[in-house]
């Protein structure tokens, strides 16, 4: 069960996102609240929240340092900020800490929704990754003479899991050394299982899944360029234009101007 905290200063911003969490999680989550960032931070530690959904504008302990806080005891906990300003400089230090999504206020009941259920799937794929790695999947590097077949199922059943690790995280700092450290393989292995069963490279696969979800955010004008790189995983919003060029044929800009018609 997944164990949710929700973190704001106001009663009833608090409650009124209690109850739309609750109401959409049902028996698959248990909800907390915490009326500022340092009871956050504790409640959290001690009980373990797997996700916070975390205002920034909170007095004392203000909710970018509540996550710093957090992030550096469990870089694994997921963050969904919730802030009534739909600033850039807000949206790239989210994305620095390593923050799964933010909400503007007032809330809609269904973007909290879509928030929720996309990084309780995200880290649903996290974990299956970590329980391979645990089970031994680095013993597929080599491989019984008796177990091929025994071997290819663990193979598919890997990279299927890695599909998923990789849809649900290409906005992070993630690299093929670091998805084959978590799996316990070496990085030459991995880059040729990958290629093998996706049929393109890890990072071309990455860069795959970055533009097609940069393409969607271009859709919405009040989001500058620098923002969507940053949004999807890139630092430099230079690069990111070179990338999106490549893949679809056109720049950032000219793809908004001709309304999102790739290729």
């Amino acid at each position: 069960m997944l164990k949710i905290l929700i973190a704001d200063d106001e009663r009833f911003e608090r409650e009124m996102l209690g109850d739309i969490v609750s109401k959409c999680m049902g028996h698959e989550a248990e909800v907390r609240l915490a009326e500022n960032g340092r009871q956050t931070v504790e409640i959290a530690s001690i009980w373990g929240a797997d996700l916070i959904l975390l205002d920034i504008e909170m007095p004392g302990v203000n909710g970018i340092e509540a996550a710093r806080q957090l992030k550096e005891q469990r870089p694994e906990i997921k963050i969904i900020f919730v802030t009534a300003y739909s600033l850039f400089s807000y949206a790239h230090e989210a994305v620095r800490l390593g923050a799964s999504d933010y909400i503007l206020k007032p809330v809609d009941a269904q973007d909290v929704e879509k928030a929720v259920r996309r990084v309780a799937a995200q880290a649903e794929a996290e974990r299956q990754l970590a329980e391979l790695a645990r089970n031994g999947a680095s013993q597929m590097e080599m491989p019984d003479s008796n177990a091929e077949t025994d071997s290819s199922d663990k193979v598919s059943l890997t990279m299927s899991k890695v599909k998923d690790y990789l849809q649900h995280n290409y906005m992070y700092d993630i690299s093929l050394d670091s998805v084959s450290e978590i799996l316990g393989m070496s990085p030459s292995y991995f880059s040729v299982m990958f290629k093998r069963s996706f049929g393109v490279g890890f990072v071309d696969y990455l860069n795959e899944l970055r533009i097609q979800a940069a393409q969607e955010l271009l859709n919405d004008p009040l989001r500058s360029t620098a923002e969507v790189a940053s949004l999807v995983g890139y630092e430099s919003a230079n690069y990111f234009a070179r990338i999106f060029k490549k893949k679809t044929g056109m720049t950032p800009t000219e793809y908004r101007r001709k309304g999102g018609n790739s290729r």
